[in-house]
């Protein structure tokens, strides 16, 4: 494999997730460099995705590969309020990921589009590559890497997509065995913190401020909605934090009957989207207030 991936570069999609990172180990251990390894940010990753970065860039120089390149979406236009990213355009628009309605539109605007260009611009946009995708041997990922056969890229049209792992034979478990083997931390799945496919322990898992987030991004949406319930389609994620008690009755209330109301709660248009919900979910002041009134 090392002798035809040496005639044109090798660029590894990289979601800093367990399938991914297996990539880059199977790469050192067959002895190929890739030429560069893009993260494409949608800026609304969790945190312990982010910090898998710091561990990720000290192994990659260790091995001598290439550190993560750091790719975002970098929207110039917009209807309502400015964001930068994920979670501020759902909050802008008053809508929820695509996914949430069946769709996976936010991956190609947020990621597959974002990869796209930064190939062009770091190899030129004539130029193929090699761009290594991370579907393991799982079921899941299987019926992905079947439905990828024969398809080809728009964006980039000469570029070569390969399956690492479906050619390794590797399945989730041997993934995560593979990475402990090479001396790292097991990463933890990534994703956005809101994403419409997380299960509910993971939603469980998360942190108040996060959850807040979650309540505002629904209820912010909510005067729009007429297919769909919340996040997980026909339920709601903040239905779920109230039912599990994963954050107080009155907190929730309060956030919901703010950012549901028919006018915008953002009105100026210099303000970012995303800054405004991060302090709102972290105003800890309004959140005593909140509940010393309720109690």
């Amino acid at each position: 494999m090392s002798t035809q991936l040496a005639k044109i570069p090798v660029v590894v999609s990289y979601g800093l997730g367990v399938d991914s990172t297996a990539v880059l180990v199977g790469f050192y251990q067959r002895g190929i460099r890739p030429d560069a390894i893009l993260f494409s940010d949608t800026g609304s990753e969790k945190e312990e995705t982010y910090d898998y970065l710091v561990t990720i860039n000290a192994w990659l120089r260790k091995v001598g590969f290439p550190q993560v390149t750091v790719v975002r979406n970098s929207p110039r236009k917009f209807k309502y309020n400015r964001y930068s990213t994920l979670e501020g355009n759902c909050i802008s628009n008053r809508t929820l990921p695509s996914l949430a309605f069946g769709r996976k539109s936010c991956s190609l605007k947020w990621k597959g589009a974002i990869l796209d260009k930064a190939v062009d611009q770091m190899f030129g946009r004539g130029t193929a590559v090699y761009r290594a995708i991370g579907y393991d041997c799982s079921p899941a990922d299987n019926k992905r890497f079947a439905h990828a056969q024969g398809k080809t890229n728009a964006g980039r049209s000469g570029d070569v997509f390969m399956y690492p792992l479906q050619t390794w034979g590797w399945h989730r478990i041997e993934c995560a065995k593979q990475i402990a083997a090479a001396g790292l931390p097991v990463p933890p799945k990534s994703s956005c913190f809101f994403c419409p496919a997380m299960k509910a322990q993971e939603v469980a898992e998360l942190p108040a401020e996060k959850l807040r987030r979650i309540v505002i991004m629904e209820a912010n949406a909510s005067p729009n909605n007429r297919t769909i319930k919340g996040l997980w389609r026909g339920k709601s994620m903040t239905d779920f934090i109230r039912a599990k008690g994963l954050l107080p009755a009155a907190e929730i209330d309060a956030l919901w009957a703010k950012w549901s109301a028919p006018e915008r709660v953002i009105k100026v248009a210099e303000i970012a989207s995303e800054d405004v919900v991060r302090a709102e979910a972290n105003a800890e002041a309004l959140i005593a207030e909140v509940l010393a009134m309720a109690a």
